[in-house]
């Protein structure tokens, strides 16, 4: 059973329609009493970090989702910003983020892009696996994934760093550790590669 976070941010309906597709079992969990029974985790987000950390501050469930995630070890994805709430803090705020991953969330360095329209980096990328790990089942050494952000996770240790892609320079777009995962790119709108990512992640 897949359980969706919903605290007012993500594409919710995108996520479930993917894994109905597969016949995959999906819930929504809304409040704390909908996290009682666990199997796997996803932690939606779109827009900016503080705003979604204080969503989920306000939620009721973040409580909970530690005790998942840090003592029951449940499996977490963690998607775009809900990826990026992972880490210690953010420079795009001022909040404290989840500290699942160590590192901090940073705004994509423009020196080195050279095309006109520099920020957000939108469009579709190169996800590259730099480990061996089952969330990449069945994938190439590049597969092409949709994203959408201004800011990335820089990982304080590189082997937190489970998938990189080059815009303008190398950032982590897939984190991992343990039985916590993350993407920054979306890939309930990343067509059949996207579907792929996250079947594996029913899979784990």
């Amino acid at each position: 059973m897949i359980t969706i976070i919903d605290y007012g941010i993500g594409n919710i309906s995108a996520f479930v329609n993917i894994f109905k597709k597969y016949d995959i079992p999906v819930t929504i969990a809304s409040n704390e009493d909908d996290l009682k029974n666990v199997d796997k985790l996803i932690l939606p987000g779109v827009g900016a970090f503080d705003y979604a950390m204080q969503r989920l501050n306000n939620s009721g469930m973040k409580d909970r989702l530690n005790e998942l995630v840090l003592q029951e070890k449940k499996y977490i994805l963690g998607v775009c910003v809900g990826m990026q709430l992972m880490a210690d803090s953010s420079d795009e705020g001022m909040l404290t983020g989840l500290g699942w991953i160590k590192g901090s969330v940073k705004k994509i360095s423009i020196k080195n892009i050279q095309h006109r329209s520099k920020l957000p980096h939108m469009g579709w990328n190169d996800v590259e696996p730099v480990i061996n790990h089952a969330i990449f089942n069945n994938m190439k050494e590049k597969e092409s994934f949709y994203f959408l952000h201004s800011y990335y996770f820089d990982v304080q240790n590189v082997d937190n760093s489970y998938g990189i892609t080059n815009y303008g320079e190398k950032f982590a777009s897939v984190v991992g550790a343990d039985n916590i995962l993350g993407i920054q790119c979306h890939p309930e709108k990343s067509h059949d590669i996207g579907e792929l990512f996250l079947r594996n992640f029913a899979n784990l």
